[in-house]
């Protein structure tokens, strides 16, 4: 699948000002975002789950899907959207996403995919002072548990801190499974993203 933005805008340019990217199975795209809100509403719209006041957003070509974009696709970690509290564990944030994808969120399910994805330790821990690694990865992993998800929006993943590489490389590894992956985050990460490829090139 493919989902291409263009020209796309929000309340008159102030909530989201004109922007364009796209993203497609098997791969990752970097949008760069700043300010508090418009990561959020950049990613609502990629997520099929705003309209936007100009511009088109497409799937596969077509500008009249947002409904499948929205079934297809899942918003991960949106600040007052699809975060988790802050105050709630690891282990209640684990539930919460399971019960997303139609599993129980019972202590033994959550158990179980917290010994799979190797954060049994942090359970109880309240997810704001979980790493941003394991945050991002766990939050991720679960959304691909939800029925016909082909695609994982991340929003602000470098809010949390943190060395950018390593939410990046998570996104990889998404895309590297078959996951179209818009990973949307400021212009720091962003720089400090383009100077390491450039250093590996």
């Amino acid at each position: 699948m493919r989902i291409e933005l263009q020209s796309i805008s929000k309340g008159k340019g102030i909530a989201l000002p004109t922007t364009s990217c796209a993203f497609a199975s098997g791969e990752v795209t970097r949008a760069v975002c700043e300010t508090e809100q418009r990561p959020t509403v950049l990613g609502l719209i990629a997520a099929g789950r705003m309209q936007a006041d100009t511009g088109r957003v497409l799937l596969d070509g077509d500008d009249r899907a947002r409904r499948e974009i929205r079934r297809r696709t899942a918003l991960v970690d949106a600040p007052g959207v699809s975060d988790p509290d802050p105050n709630v564990s690891l282990g209640g944030a684990i539930a919460e996403e399971l019960l997303y994808a139609g599993i129980p969120g019972t202590p033994l399910q959550v158990r179980r995919w917290a010994e799979q994805l190797g954060v049994a330790e942090h359970l109880a821990i309240p997810i704001a002072d979980v790493s941003p690694t394991v945050r991002v990865r766990v939050l991720a992993e679960l959304a691909t548990l939800r029925d016909d998800v082909e695609a994982i929006v991340i929003v602000s993943p470098d809010r949390h801190g943190g060395q950018p590489g390593q939410w990046w490389a998570i996104a990889q590894r998404l895309a590297e499974r078959g996951y179209a992956v818009l990973a949307i985050a400021g212009s720091a990460a962003d720089a400090a993203l383009t100077n390491d490829e450039e250093s590996n090139a």
